[in-house]
């Protein structure tokens, strides 16, 4: 059976994702120890220990990790369909307001004392699906009563702790994140460094040196997975779309390029994507 919830607790292994990456599930992240710059969507977080990062998934994101730096962090994953009904029945579907309103969130929790309930939370997961002495269906009871547990824990952290983005006074971070800004409003067209820093009025030089300095991957790079988030996009929702518009309304001029990147990156074709997307609509 499948974990309902996925748990890596306390993990200093190199990260799962080294590009940037999006998915359905809900996620909460904490930081415990080590160095971490977290790119989400358009913002740039300087983790402390401590921190918790809530995100509903869909937005890019990615650590950037300093080279030989210790990276300790757990992560939870799940899907909201699983416990919607049981919040449901208590009145406490607003628990799930965070993830769906703020898109990705920081709380800073610098000692408060509800991290540890939080951490005691995840490791009991980890733990439940890692037996093999138990029903499925008891793991389900405890593993549900347990997310709503931690989804309380959380909404009171949000009460109590001052929640805040990391200091921005940094004026590379700043820059930074206008590029994030500019090339997720402009990845469709024919973008290049030099028209970013026409925009922002920047130095060309300093817009490629600044980016892969703070996000950890080159201006391209990152113009690249915008395209391919959307290209995966369209390729589910405009089913009669040819293959060949989509790559074009992304920003890819060459077809065959795009079905070739796509396929580097997805492990799977264009066409096998899209095939693979619309069995969901099929089944009865």
């Amino acid at each position: 059976m499948e974990d309902i919830v996925s748990v890596e607790y306390r993990v200093n292994s190199d990260p799962d994702h080294d590009q940037l990456h999006s998915h359905n599930a809900y996620e909460i992240y904490i930081f415990h120890k080590g160095r971490c710059r977290y790119l989400i969507n358009n913002e740039i977080y300087d983790l402390m220990s401590g921190d918790i990062l809530l995100m509903d998934g869909l937005a890019l994101h990615k650590p950037n990790i300093p080279k030989d730096s210790e990276y300790v962090r757990s992560h939870l994953h799940f899907s909201p369909e699983i416990i919607q009904d049981m919040l449901k029945s208590v009145n406490a579907i607003d628990l799930l307001n965070v993830f769906q309103s703020f898109h990705h969130y920081l709380i800073r929790t610098q000692g408060n004392s509800r991290l540890l309930d939080v951490e005691n939370i995840f490791k009991r997961i980890s733990e439940i699906n890692k037996v093999t002495d138990i029903s499925s269906k008891e793991k389900e009871w405890e593993i549900k009563f347990l997310m709503g547990q931690l989804l309380v824990t959380i909404n009171y952290l949000l009460k109590d702790v001052k929640c805040q983005v990391a200091e921005k006074s940094q004026s590379k971070t700043c820059h930074a994140e206008r590029i994030v800004s500019y090339i997720q409003h402009n990845f469709h067209e024919n973008i290049t460094i030099t028209k970013i820093a026409n925009a922002l009025n920047l130095n060309k030089s300093y817009v490629s040196h600044v980016f892969k300095a703070m996000t950890g991957f080159t201006v391209m790079e990152y113009v690249k997975a915008c395209r391919i988030k959307k290209a995966k996009y369209l390729l589910e929702t405009e089913q009669h779309q040819t293959i060949k518009c989509i790559a074009q309304q992304c920003g890819f001029e060459n077809p065959t390029h795009f079905s070739r990147y796509f396929k580097e990156k997805e492990n799977i074709s264009p066409k096998e994507y899209r095939k693979k997307r619309l069995q969901f609509y099929k089944r009865s």
